[in-house]
């Protein structure tokens, strides 16, 4: 049973007879000596689907809920339902848009990595790899002679996510994403 510090982004905890799946993590440090840092978790009711707001102190224990992760892919959109493939059994996950919204700015044809949460054999969420590979499909022209460390500028991807990119890269190059932050790492 993890401490409030341990949970990451994905994992699913029981709290007051529910089960929740953890879709974001804030921290707070309070001012003041002593002062534990506070933990508010935006989860996910499993039962209901609907969002709930969890606050915990750095030093609560928690229940986590057995769960396991399926190496999966992308395979097809039917209607506002998401639809992927277990890369190893062929078995079909299926999201409706809503439940993963944050998850499919990064999501392609050609995304590796991406893994099926399940608890309980239920698919209840998508777990992003580290970093993805995207290609910029709009941006301001590039500057040449910019440095890498200069001045950025938006640029938006065919997914509808858009992050700052330095000046130098131009529309149509491919470049790596870092899933987590939303920020630019490299060129691909």
């Amino acid at each position: 049973m993890p401490k409030a510090s341990e949970l990451k982004k994905g994992f699913a905890i029981e709290s007051n007879g529910k089960t929740l799946l953890i879709k974001d993590i804030e921290i707070t440090t309070p001012g003041g000596r002593g002062g534990a840092k506070i933990y508010k978790l935006r989860c996910t009711d499993l039962a209901s689907g609907s969002r709930v707001d969890e606050r915990y102190k750095s030093d609560d224990i928690l229940n986590t809920v057995d769960m396991f992760k399926r190496t999966s892919s992308f395979s097809y959109i039917d209607g506002d339902e998401y639809i992927f493939m277990d890369s190893e059994d062929y078995s079909q996950y299926t999201f409706k848009q809503q439940e993963i919204e944050d998850e499919l700015l990064f999501i392609t044809e050609e995304i590796k990595g991406l893994q099926v949460i399940l608890v309980d054999g239920n698919a209840v969420g998508i777990e992003l790899p580290s970093s993805v590979e995207m290609i910029i499909e709009e941006t301001d022209p590039s500057i040449k002679g910019a440095s890498a460390s200069a001045r950025t500028k938006p640029a938006r991807f065919s997914t509808g996510l858009t992050i700052q990119v330095p000046e130098y890269i131009a529309t149509g190059d491919k470049v790596v994403i870092n899933t987590a932050e939303r920020k630019y790492m490299n060129r691909a």
